[in-house]
């Protein structure tokens, strides 16, 4: 034993000089040498206990300054409490024993702390033992029945602590049936303790929430009723409605994944319960969520509904319930209860978005009309003081467009216009925004496609006003150019587009505009000059694409495209210009071979 203490000794002192980076090593050196105590017999040991009351204030010391892991504090406080029960004398005082009990116990808590409920077990257990022979102490002394009952309530409560951290560790360890025996023997102190109803209501709570995370619902069920139970023993020392009602809803939520349909009425009882002590937003909404899952009646979902309404419940949380509603195929409910959202925020700011979600689900469910008559109602609230706020508006124009772009490509070209014109609706006379310029090219790609081209040159004048920069705006022009005939306009947009093609990006719009895609753009557009009988357009139109791009892929095939097209007109020409047209194909010729070359 002399030999040892001189160690524990040397490596404590060691210890109690390293600086941080240092520290693991002697902790593990200690940690080793007290591993074989518990097998030893106990011998009173002066040193010992006085290395352990060392390790244990400097772990104090250093835990407070941040000096220490939780880990690290854990293996010096195994260290201390090992040296100072391995010391333990025959009879030892009460001093003595409740140094026992504070050692043991926070060692205990502390490996419970790192997740190592198997270390912690051991020093519960020596925590408890101290403990009883505390208890065993105070009753044989004859002193006054006060001091008797104070000191037992002491032990007591010290009693719960630990067999509260026993049933924790059980718990963690998936070991149910022994938690169940600590905590019942918790429960059974509480009439002596009533101060820790709070405390014993809030752990069962947490092992409810431990064992649902590890998807343990029976177990779960079990924990989070418990935590209600032990709640309202004493109303006066419980955790409180709130909190209560918390643990109510997290159970309701347990049955509900568990299995819905088998415990329908617990998770019901459960959440109206949880309402009742204290009535919240999650509570209400969780209702409508149990009754929907389980099947429930009309008559109570809207039961459900009329009381989050009255319980003046905020309108996201209103949508969400619409949403729910309409993910469970309760669309004539959904839709009331819409209506009826949408009355009750009639005054809000934030209506807008009622009214958007309100549209989005009427096209969504194909009432195509309804929607249009909602969108125009939206329209003119809009323009006499209802203005949406400009998250909403964004929505709807996004969803405007959508609905557009579907009926192009459909070729229902007088549908997209009109859905395009709802967008337009919505913007002011003379204002300037990049999206309303691509919004008035996307009206005129309808206009052309229906003919209306007066209508169309008016939509590109408005988004050439507005962002004057864009290529899509030029190529605008050059269609309504070539369907005009009109060479020389079609002439100044197509040099634009080249010219644009090259220039640094300066717009969210040309972000989208590669060189590649100015190089379709171009050839595009003499696909659209020669399908209008426009050959001299067409010919200009790859000429501009054989000088800005520098794609040899596209200039070769646009020089192979000129060629033939310049053939063919010198195959029309007068025999005398024919040599003379010769001429043009030269230019062609010197930048085919240089692309080659």
């Amino acid at each position: 034993m002399e030999q040892f203490a001189s160690t524990v000794k040397t490596l404590t002192d060691d210890l109690l000089q390293k600086q941080l980076p240092d520290l693991d090593e002697a902790i593990e050196k200690l940690l080793f040498e007290v591993s074989g105590l518990d097998a030893l017999p106990k011998i009173p040991h002066t040193q010992l206990e006085d290395c352990a009351i060392q390790l244990w204030n400097w772990s104090v010391t250093k835990n407070a300054g941040g000096g220490l892991s939780k880990v690290q504090k854990a293996k010096v406080r195994h260290v201390a409490c090992s040296l100072l029960y391995c010391c333990e004398p025959e009879n030892p005082t009460e001093g003595a024993i409740r140094k026992q009990i504070l050692m043991a116990s926070k060692t205990g808590r502390t490996w419970l702390d790192c997740k190592n409920p198997q270390m912690a077990d051991h020093f519960l257990r020596l925590a408890v033992k101290s403990l009883e022979t505390l208890y065993s102490q105070l009753m044989s002394r004859g002193h006054a029945a006060a001091d008797i009952n104070s000191s037992k309530a002491d032990v007591e409560k010290d009693l719960l602590r630990i067999l509260s951290c026993q049933a924790e560790s059980a718990v963690s360890q998936r070991n149910n049936e022994e938690a169940v025996v600590y905590m019942q023997r918790c429960k059974d102190m509480l009439q002596r303790l009533p101060k820790d109803t709070a405390y014993l209501s809030l752990m069962c709570y947490n092992f409810g929430v431990e064992t649902y995370n590890l998807r343990m619902f029976e177990d779960s069920t079990f924990w989070l009723s418990q935590s209600y139970d032990i709640g309202k023993t004493n109303v006066k020392y419980g955790p409180g409605p709130e909190v209560l009602a918390k643990g109510l809803r997290l159970l309701a939520t347990v049955y509900l994944e568990w299995d819905c349909r088998r415990f329908q009425e617990k998770a019901l009882n459960a959440v109206i319960l949880a309402n009742k002590e204290c009535v919240s937003t999650s509570g209400l909404y969780l209702k409508i969520r149990i009754l929907l899952r389980s099947g429930g009646p009309d008559t109570h979902i809207r039961a459900g509904l009329d009381e989050m309404l009255e319980a003046q419940v905020s309108l996201d949380v209103c949508l969400s319930t619409v949403k729910l509603l309409m993910s469970e195929d309760r669309e004539m409910l959904a839709f009331d209860y819409l209506k009826r959202v949408c009355q009750h925020f009639g005054s809000s700011p934030d209506l807008g978005t009622a009214l958007v979600l309100h549209v989005e689900l009427l096209l969504q469910k194909g009432k195509g009309l309804l929607g249009k008559q909602k969108i125009e109602d939206i329209i003119t609230g809009h323009y006499s003081g209802k203005q949406l706020a400009p998250d909403a508006l964004t929505s709807l124009h996004v969803m405007l467009w959508d609905q557009a772009s579907k009926q192009f490509e459909a070729g229902n070209y007088s549908e997209a216009l009109q859905w395009y014109n709802y967008s337009l609706s919505f913007f002011k006379a003379g204002q300037i925004e990049p999206n309303l310029a691509k919004l008035q090219r996307n009206r005129a790609s309808c206009l052309l496609q229906l003919e209306q081209l007066e209508k169309a040159k008016e939509a590109i004048k408005e988004a050439e006003r507005c962002d004057p920069e864009s290529i899509f705006t030029q190529f605008s022009i050059y269609k309504i150019a070539v369907q005009e005939n009109n060479v020389e306009k079609a002439a100044e947009a197509l040099n634009a587009v080249g010219r644009l093609s090259k220039t640094s990006v300066s717009s969210e719009d040309r972000l989208l505009v590669s060189e590649s895609s100015a190089s379709y753009l171009l050839s595009l557009a003499a696909q659209i000059a020669l399908e209008n009988g426009g050959q001299e357009t067409a010919i200009k139109a790859l000429e501009v694409l054989c000088e800005n791009s520098k794609d040899e892929g596209h200039v070769l095939m646009g020089l192979r495209c000129l060629v033939r097209l310049v053939f063919s007109a010198l195959e029309k020409s007068a025999d005398e210009l024919r040599d003379l047209n010769m001429d043009v194909l030269l230019p062609y010729l010197k930048l085919g071979e240089q692309v080659s070359n």
